[in-house]
């Protein structure tokens, strides 16, 4: 009897352990399928920058200095390979992207450009499907970091390697912040 007993708790913990297991698998693919999305929305929005720039070139070729950053901010962008290092380089782009927008005000014939209007909407949209994605991977990555750092799955996690992600961060002071715009 008392064989059984221990047969069946044995039972129950590799069990336990398989379920841990393949719950900690699915919570690291669902975090790399959630940064895969912010990955496809944060290239389209590198593909729509060089529109949008020279668009507003067209009317407002004297800014070359602001060109150059947004131009400078999107490389940046495009080379970060790090979670942290993306999300500053993003910060940095959305900065120059507000200054561009925050230029083309003085422009009313590019305010009124629709070509220019339908970039505006486009990126805004890209905008909005970014912090959607950034929202879906940072409570994934949350997930699973709570379930990494929580006994007992802790044991299962550190045994089998896993570790925690970093969240995408953007500065949200950056987001609330007014362009300068000096002529």
């Amino acid at each position: 009897m008392v064989l059984y007993i221990i047969i069946g708790v044995a039972v129950l913990i590799v069990l336990w352990a398989i379920f841990t297991y393949n719950r900690l698998i699915k919570l690291r693919n669902r975090s790399k399928e959630a940064w895969a999305d912010i990955d496809v929305q944060l290239k389209r929005r590198y593909n729509l920058i060089p529109n949008l720039v020279s668009t507003v070139q067209g009317y407002a070729s004297h800014e070359r200095e602001l060109f150059e950053k947004v131009t400078q901010a999107r490389t940046r962008a495009m080379g970060a390979q790090k979670v942290g290092e993306r999300a500053e380089a993003e910060n940095v782009l959305s900065s120059t992207l507000k200054t561009l927008f925050a230029v083309s005000e003085n422009y009313p014939a590019l305010k009124a450009s629709q070509n220019f209007l339908e970039l505006q909407r486009e990126l805004r949209d890209t905008e909005d499907k970014i912090q959607a994605a950034r929202r879906f991977y940072n409570t994934n990555v949350r997930d699973l970091s709570i379930k990494i750092e929580s006994f007992p799955a802790n044991t299962i996690a550190k045994s089998f390697g896993f570790k925690k992600m970093e969240l995408f961060e953007l500065e949200e002071a950056a987001a609330r912040e007014t362009p300068k715009v000096g002529f």
